[in-house]
């Protein structure tokens, strides 16, 4: 059987296991468990690469359990049911599921039961955060467990080991190699494992170079998946990177958007931000934002890039105000909650009594708009982030003063 390097290297013991000592280290939860043989379900998430399975295969190699491995997705009902059938004959089971947040109603259904009675134990592994994906009833009754990204140290040690296996035979490698495999992997070891593997049989004298690496592979493997959490990540860090006015952050993550080809959710974040994060203290960004999109739509990729790294800049470095934002969800909330009222007979569809502004100076009048129980509510707050606002705020506290 042609197996992968990254599986045969699987550990069986906690103790073989690389990275996440926060869990498997001596006195960390997933060790004092396995020490006192004494497992509950739980759920591993986190990004590809970092040691989901090798933490479930090294529970089940040390617990002695009768174990059985199903994936959410490829399995179906019927495979869930001799897992229960299983179960019974043998007096429990751990059963191991892969992408446990695709688990559909009538499996869930199925295993709750079990769950409850102890006679199922399962580790679930999942890419996405199991508080928004998973099942409450199933997450419930599981511990939860996040796996932390695996670092540079990390994926070093990872690839020594498989260097030292004996797996790959006679293999020769250079410590440059080594290093750009580490850069490349991102933390993904499974990863790190495949291009060493790959590296190693498609040379001819079966040594590990550098440029034999880069034919095979010059792009970094960071995690990037349009459905899952790891893409929403990259995301929220794009947004609030301009937020916060780094202009480098920014741009590195509008690079991981880019590479990943997702231009819609660039347009649409850049815009959130000129509306939520500028707002009122450069409403001039908002024309330039539609601009730059129409001219990437225009000139395609990837001269794209361009006006995308111009705007992205300029947003970073603008001046923010997040007050119109704030002020529409302090309106917001009064509607929600039934704070309204009646609407002023002057200014509802009759208009009797409406006082007509442009008769008057400079276009204004006193008069109430709001109903008479919040009648002297404020949503609107002003800031002084840029001279525009400052001018807006002196505006509307000589008109608020008018009113009294």
């Amino acid at each position: 059987m042609n197996e992968p390097l990254a599986y045969k290297l699987r550990p069986s013991k906690i103790n073989d296991i690389i990275g996440q000592k926060h869990l498997v280290e001596e006195d960390k939860v997933i060790y004092n468990m396995v020490k006192n043989k004494k497992l509950f379900s739980m759920i591993l998430y986190g990004k590809p690469g970092v040691g989901k399975t090798s933490i479930a295969n090294a529970i089940a190699g040390e617990m002695e359990f009768k174990t059985r491995y199903l994936n959410a997705v490829i399995n179906n009902k019927k495979d869930f049911d001799i897992v229960v059938e299983e179960a019974k004959m043998y007096n429990g089971i751990l059963l191991i599921i892969d992408e446990i947040h695709r688990l559909n109603k009538d499996k869930q259904d199925l295993l709750l039961p079990y769950l409850e009675s102890g006679l199922i134990t399962i580790i679930g592994m999942t890419t996405s955060n199991p508080y928004n994906t998973i099942n409450p009833a199933i997450r419930s009754r599981c511990q939860i467990f996040e796996l932390k990204e695996l670092n540079n140290d990390d994926i070093k040690e990872g690839i020594n080991k498989a260097i030292n296996s004996g797996l790959l035979e006679s293999i020769k490698t250079e410590k440059e190699a080594i290093d750009y495999i580490v850069n490349i992997s991102s933390g993904d070891l499974r990863y790190a494992y495949n291009l060493l593997e790959t590296a190693f049989y498609t040379s001819s004298d079966k040594s590990v170079t550098i440029d034999n690496l880069k034919q095979l592979n010059n792009k970094p493997s960071f995690f990037h998946d349009k459905n899952q959490d790891g893409h929403y990540d990259v995301l929220s860090a794009f947004q609030k990177s301009i937020r916060g006015s780094d202009a480098n952050a920014s741009l590195h993550y509008l690079a991981r958007l880019i590479e990943a080809g997702d231009f819609d959710s660039i347009y649409r974040r850049m815009t959130v931000c000129t509306y939520e994060d500028i707002g009122l203290a450069n409403p001039s960004v908002g024309p330039k934002v539609i601009a730059c999109i129409e001219a990437c739509e225009r000139i395609g990729m990837p001269e794209a890039i361009i006006p995308l790294s111009v705007m992205v800049i300029e947003l970073a470095l603008s001046p923010k105000s997040n007050s119109a934002y704030l002020a529409v969800n302090n309106a917001l909330d009064d509607v929600k909650n039934k704070n309204t009222g009646s609407i002023p007979k002057h200014i509802n569809s009759s208009a009797f009594g409406y006082l007509y502004p442009h008769d008057y100076n400079n276009s204004f009048v006193p008069q109430q708009y709001l109903p008479d129980n919040i009648k002297n509510r404020k949503y609107y707050i002003p800031k002084n982030s840029s001279k525009y606002e400052s001018l807006l705020k002196e505006i509307y506290e000589k008109l608020q003063h008018k009113k009294h």
